[in-house]
């Protein structure tokens, strides 16, 4: 790591809480990689091992690579959804989760959070409105009371648009904009969807789903499965979701290169945000290893808090700009499902991680305190 980077906050003794709950599942490897970003050649091996990647086709590095090939190489920075805004605030439990996870974070009761505001793609300086970085996520860590962590990165779009790791990454050249239009190549985007068509499918659902007009009244969705577990040992397959208090409205381009940002910036100035934290548990049948099915809307919903985002800072050392947000770090109570995206992500995580770690850091483009300035 160089001088500018501060190791992942996890405490030593966390380190080994999360190292111990990781070696039944996916072996020690993948959660000291989800920690601190390290041993991610062995990481790789576990999951050729797995079954998800082959010599042959896909791994860590070459996901990342593609990544830096479709969006340059930019130092420091994550190498997709690299641009954001760092926040902190609290998860006030309700208590009703208790009834599907032992997780304590479902207690009622107040847990600290670090969570991070980011629009999808690699360019770290992209406007707002650029047609590649259209998808905004919000990406949360639990700081449980028994030293646990709980890590999701969410999206506001209701369907993920590819249901294997080699769509996704096949689905990266495929969409790169061409130099002369600025749009897809129409042939190679014709045979990419021909090859899978999950991914068109997906596509038309999010094409139906208009954004807000910002992070703050926006949805966030985890969108792959997991499996919560009860006191009483009952497993149940759930997605989770954010919904903002905030009303919904239509988004439309705003002004100025960092208009998402800065408007959330001046929301949270003004109040803290909130959103409420919504279980849907599957029912039989239901997909639990494809994130680009939806489940049917009357499935059981169930409200188990609130999250309240009170501040946000420019991405700096020490704050969400070094956390990892891998899906896999996991509290007893939740456990990965079948879906295979969740070992990628989490491999893919790592990678990027350990490569920006290792990389002079350039500042971020938001700047919380030229905005506050401005009001």
């Amino acid at each position: 790591m160089d001088d500018h980077t501060q190791p992942d906050p996890a405490p030593s003794a966390e380190r080994q809480d999360l190292r111990r709950r990781e070696l039944p599942r996916r072996g020690a490897l993948v959660g000291m990689a989800a920690v601190g970003g390290i041993s991610v050649v062995n990481v790789g091996a576990f999951l050729w091992a797995g079954g998800w990647l082959t010599p042959e086709s896909l791994s860590p590095s070459r996901f990342v690579d593609r990544f830096e090939r479709v969006y340059g190489r930019h130092d420091g920075f994550r190498r997709n959804h690299a641009k954001g805004l760092s926040a902190s605030g609290t998860f006030t439990s309700n208590g009703a989760g208790v009834a599907l996870s032992s997780a304590s974070v479902f207690r009622p009761g107040a847990t600290p959070v670090t969570a991070r505001f980011s629009l999808s793609g690699g360019m770290p300086v992209v406007s707002d409105a650029n047609a590649n970085a259209t998808v905004r996520g919000l990406a949360v860590l639990f700081h449980l009371a028994n030293r646990e962590q709980w890590r999701t990165a969410m999206v506001n779009i209701p369907v993920f648009l590819d249901r294997v790791p080699q769509g996704f990454y096949d689905r990266l050249l495929a969409t790169k904009p061409v130099a002369a239009t600025g749009r897809p190549d129409p042939a190679k985007l014709a045979a990419f969807l021909a090859e899978y068509p999950e991914t068109a499918r997906a596509m038309a659902v999010v094409n139906q789903t208009p954004p807000s007009s910002g992070f703050f009244n926006s949805p966030f969705h985890g969108l792959n499965a997991f499996r919560f577990t009860n006191a009483a040992g009952t497993t149940v397959p759930v997605r989770w979701s954010l919904c903002a208090e905030d009303p919904f409205v239509a988004g439309t381009q705003g002004a100025g290169r960092d208009y998402l940002f800065d408007a959330l910036i001046e929301r949270v100035a003004r109040e803290p945000v909130r959103w409420r934290l919504v279980v849907t548990v599957a029912e039989p049948g239901d997909p639990t290893n494809d994130a680009t099915q939806a489940w049917p809307a009357n499935r059981r919903q169930v409200e188990v808090g609130t999250l309240s985002i009170d501040s946000v800072s420019t991405e700096a050392p020490g704050n969400a700009r070094d956390n990892n947000f891998d899906p896999l770090v996991l509290p007893t109570g939740i456990d990965a499902s079948d879906d295979p995206l969740l070992a990628a992500r989490s491999s893919v995580y790592a990678k990027s991680y350990q490569r920006r770690t290792r990389e002079p850091h350039t500042p971020s483009a938001v700047n919380v305190a030229a905005v506050d300035d401005e009001q």
